[in-house]
């Protein structure tokens, strides 16, 4: 990773001057650090050379989703005129220079990285990605079997000339354009014809030796070197392999008729993200110019939009999960570890789940802690006699069949009362969304889709059994998603609970999602985007008032993103007050750490490696009887104001130190750590001779005996 540098002495450029010096850091920039730590996985050598080009592999999605998104935000303003500030403070034309520019070297660094440090280990792994040309006589002829069978049916040139219309070509798929020149054409003139690479198509030709040695032919060099059959009896000039990115940002109006205009403009909207202006072209080096000329004119691009990668690196490394995944090398990738039973849960699986939540709370940790007990719930809950009604809100489901959905398709069946507030406005699970959604209501589930404007992020499960002695509500609530494939390597927090207190806030909180209602208060809820950004700053300003009364003080935040000025406000205030503050930010961080006079007691760090980190927890010192809160909120605008968020206080006294434990290992880890610098750059936390500590292995040993005093501050 970067080292932290002065910019206001190492550099002459205004543009790095002008992000350096203001208070905050731009949220895409940061982002793009992010990606940088993401990238710094695939160099560690502890790790296989498939562990390695799986994190190479995250880069590149990551990267196609930021330039959907972001990059496509930024040319909403470009596009139409309006002004746009970044958090640096430049205007929307100097800044996407500036941000283009490190883009551009951000993919620079993926490709060395590529063609230096991971392909030289390709062949001592017993595999390699092997260039037509490359092949023996035998396999090439295997290879143009292969073409003329399966891949030259799918092909499709489409011509664009004078008679023929520019064609819309498909977002984040490989493309050729062909320039031809037919022979009978007095006056030379040029065509081209764009070809689409078919995406349901392995990107690979796998051709296995008799010794096991595996070659990976991809679908582009085959296609490229048999494109002739395509063409006959036309000269080709040159042929040029290429990708695009789409502007994919869109917002919905709101509208009064949910149930059809809402779902209408959705889909409308899905269907303009397949078309939107392209915001970065990807293409080998030494394109043929008039064609650069010709796309630069059709998508009014200019240089800094076109990335150019190197003869023997890839075109979209996302494409290396075939190699990953591959079952030839199951025994060589990295194997998870057994999860163990949660601290709280020490009977799972020996014990009926409804009676052992009448005893206590169950706090669990994922993935160290299986989703199981939740799944169970819900399973056992759809088939139970007593069970009258479940509500639950769902922002992505696990692809394919998920149990989450089965046990509601189920409950419906059985004539329970199922109410779903699916959100379909989850970015890019819109139409797995949609689907999901249509089935359950087809079951006779009551489904809201979504809340006009606002996005439902916040994760709520309410169970109502009608016992023979009373009525009991089992809630849950988490930091994750109702999704059995990701618990598996996201880090998340659920509290499984019959707290009459939190059954009162979930049951309010259904009311308000999904009915008319608006409750005065919440006892162990705070929500957005209602009142969270104010009762978070309330709750910083507290300890800032404990701290300039010389009373004890902290603040301990973890989280996936901080971008919120008036939040970061806050906690620059603390800071100047005395307070310690520590952050644990997964991804982009707005708040500039350790400035003289803004910043100088607050440390962000960030955990990188082989899980997702994905848990938010807010701790508050408070003077020694802490405040913990857990939840599914991040510190950012959308979160505060454009999403329907919730965070939970935790009551007990054994579950807020299991998740005060949780940070505790954070601050400790010094294997998947990053420090942030002033100027917003990482550097790798060092270990100044302490044994190596990696959470994401520490915590499959945690036990109740290593929580029993855990604290923060003194």
């Amino acid at each position: 990773m970067e080292t932290s540098t002065d910019l206001t002495q190492a550099t002459d450029n205004p543009l790095e001057k002008q992000v350096f010096e203001s208070k905050y850091i731009s949220r895409d920039l940061s982002w793009l650090q992010f990606n940088y730590r993401v990238l710094d996985q695939s160099r560690h050598m502890d790790r296989t050379i498939f562990d390695r080009l799986k994190f190479l592999a995250i880069t590149a999605s990551n990267l196609d989703e930021f330039c959907t998104i972001r990059l496509g935000s930024l040319y909403n303003y470009l596009d139409y005129g309006k002004e746009r500030f970044d958090y640096s403070g430049m205007r929307e034309i100097p800044f996407r220079q500036y941000l283009l520019g490190e883009i551009q070297k951000f993919t620079a660094d993926q490709h060395e990285n590529f063609t230096k440090r991971l392909s030289p280990f390709f062949e001592k792994n017993n595999f390699k990605i092997a260039s037509y040309q490359s092949l023996p006589t035998e396999d090439k002829s295997r290879v143009d079997q292969y073409f003329q069978r399966t891949i030259y049916p799918m092909l499709t040139p489409m011509l664009f000339d004078n008679y023929h219309t520019f064609p819309v070509l498909k977002n984040n798929r490989l493309l050729f354009g062909v320039v031809t020149k037919a022979p009978q054409d007095v006056n030379h003139q040029l065509r081209v014809s764009f070809i689409q690479v078919p995406s349901n198509l392995p990107r690979f030709f796998e051709i296995l030796s008799v010794d096991n040695f595996l070659s990976f032919v991809p679908i582009e060099e085959i296609i490229r070197y048999n494109i002739h059959n395509l063409f006959r009896n036309i000269e080709i000039n040159s042929v040029n392999l290429f990708r695009i990115n789409r502007n994919g940002d869109f917002t919905l109006e709101e509208s009064e008729d949910i149930e059809s205009n809402f779902l209408e403009e959705l889909r409308r909207k899905l269907q303009t993200r397949r078309s939107g202006r392209v915001v970065r072209l990807e293409i080998e080096e030494n394109p043929d110019p008039w064609l650069i000329r010709l796309l630069k004119i059709q998508w009014d691009l200019d240089d800094l939009n076109i990335f150019k990668f190197p003869a023997d690196g890839l075109l979209d490394y996302s494409g290396l999960n075939q190699i990953t995944g591959h079952n030839e090398f199951k025994a060589k990738r990295l194997s998870l570890p057994p999860q163990v039973k949660p601290v709280s849960f020490p009977e799972l699986g020996t014990r009926d789940l409804f009676e052992v939540l009448k005893e206590r709370d169950i706090l669990m940790h994922h993935p160290y802690n299986s989703m199981e007990p939740v799944l169970e719930l819900l399973e056992k809950a759809a088939d139970d006699p007593y069970v009258l009604s479940i509500k639950i809100t769902i922002y992505r489901l696990a692809k394919g069949e998920s149990r989450v959905s089965a046990a509601l398709l189920k409950a419906a069946e059985n004539g329970k009362h199922v109410s779903v507030l699916f959100e379909v406005k989850a970015r890019f699970d819109e139409e797995n969304n949609l689907r999901e959604a249509k089935k359950l209501q087809q079951a006779g589930c009551f489904v809201i889709y979504g809340i006009s404007s606002l996005k439902t992020h916040t994760k709520l499960l309410l169970i109502v059994r009608n016992e023979p002695n009373r009525v009991y509500r089992y809630v849950h609530l988490s930091s994750g998603n109702y999704n059995e494939t990701t618990s598996r390597f996201y880090t998340d927090i659920g509290l499984l609970s019959t707290n009459e207190t939190y059954g009162n806030d979930v049951s309010e909180f259904f009311n308000v999602i999904t009915g008319h209602s608006h409750p005065t208060t919440y006892k162990n809820l705070i929500t957005s985007p209602r009142d969270m950004r104010n009762q978070l700053m309330y709750l910083v300003r507290n300890e800032a008032d404990n701290a300039r009364q010389g009373k004890s003080s902290g603040i301990i935040i973890k989280l996936n993103s901080l971008q919120d000025n008036d939040f970061i406000n806050s906690l620059y205030d603390a800071s100047n007050a005395g307070v310690t503050i520590k952050l644990i930010v997964r991804g982009m961080c707005c708040l500039r750490p350790g400035r003289k006079g803004l910043s100088e007691n607050i440390e962000v760090i960030s955990i990188v490696g082989e899980y997702l980190e994905h848990s938010r927890i807010y701790y508050f010192h408070n003077m020694g009887a802490p405040k913990v809160y857990i939840g599914s909120a991040d510190a950012m605008v959308r979160s505060f104001d454009r999403r329907i968020e919730s965070l939970f206080l935790l009551e007990s006294d054994m579950l807020r130190k299991q998740a005060m434990n949780i940070l505790r290992y954070n601050l400790k880890d010094n294997v998947n750590s990053y420090t942030m610098q002033e100027d917003g750059k990482y550097v790798i936390k060092e270990q100044n001779g302490e044994p190596p500590f990696n959470i994401h292995k520490e915590f499959y040993n945690v036990t109740k005996e290593i929580i029993q005093d855990v604290k923060l501050f003194d």
